[in-house]
């Protein structure tokens, strides 16, 4: 038997119907309340189970099905295939409320919420589920946009703690908070999910004084003062007429030896 069979299986499984060989991934349209409701629920909170427990690779539709109680030509019909399942637990979690800190400081707030996705991604119990989920994002288009969506979702929430900082004469008036706030976080994804260094709340509060630091000095004003006009050059002096030269000394020729 061909080693590779099972294995083609399995992968047309997780992304193929008879009826449509080659769908495209989408994510649903929920509709308000209801049946309907109560469904994606059940189908977002198994795909969020199956991916922190077995990862993208080992993540397919039976598994949710089985896991949610829904039937399988539901989630085909709804979600096309797993890539589906994974965009739309982005999506349901970009919908989620996020209690912004509110201290009267805008480093403050910043160092709270550097702190806040320190201590998530972090913890062993806490970080497994949104770390899987980011991975998983990463492996599909139709992931990886809503990835891009969830992260610009969260940074429109947050700018609130920058536009507070505005009204209360801290910030520059045009300041972006979302760039604020992606300015923060940035460094600590970075190590997460770029390099793989370690992450340390020393590093967390650090991103954020830096971030507000420059926001203080309005580099991220969505107009930023136009550079200062380089200097004019001074007109140069003008050339004085030519002086005659000097008649060159007389030869006193050859001394007379005495």
């Amino acid at each position: 038997m061909n080693g590779n069979t099972s294995a083609n299986t399995s992968e047309n499984a997780r992304t193929h119907t008879p009826e449509n060989p080659h769908p495209e991934p989408r994510t649903p349209t929920p509709r308000p309340g209801g049946r309907s409701a109560r469904v994606r629920a059940e189908v977002v909170a198994a795909t969020l189970a199956e991916v922190a427990e077995k990862g993208y690779d080992s993540l397919t539709v039976e598994a949710v099905a089985t896991r949610s109680g829904v039937h399988k030509a539901t989630l085909y019909r709804r979600w096309t295939g797993v890539d589906g399942l994974v965009a739309d637990a982005l999506t349901a979690s970009a919908d989620q409320p996020w209690p912004l800190p509110d201290t009267g400081d805008l480093r403050e707030d910043l160092r709270r919420i550097t702190r806040e996705v320190f201590t998530v991604f972090t913890d062993p119990d806490l970080g497994a589920t949104p770390t899987a989920l980011i991975l998983a994002a990463q492996r599909s288009d139709a992931g990886a946009a809503a990835l891009r969506a969830f992260f610009a979702a969260r940074h429109r929430q947050a700018a609130e703690v920058s536009e507070r900082a505005v009204a209360r004469g801290e910030l520059p008036a045009g300041t972006d908070g979302a760039e604020v706030v992606r300015a923060a976080t940035a460094p600590l994804y970075y190590r997460l999910f770029v390099t793989g260094e370690p992450l340390d709340a020393h590093t967390a509060e650090r991103a954020a004084d830096a971030a507000a630091l420059a926001a203080r000095a309005g580099l991220f004003t969505t107009a930023p003062p136009a550079d200062p006009a380089p200097p004019t050059n001074p007109a140069p002096p003008t050339n004085p007429a030519p002086t005659a030269n000097p008649a060159p000394p007389a030869n006193p020729g050859p001394r007379k030896a005495s």
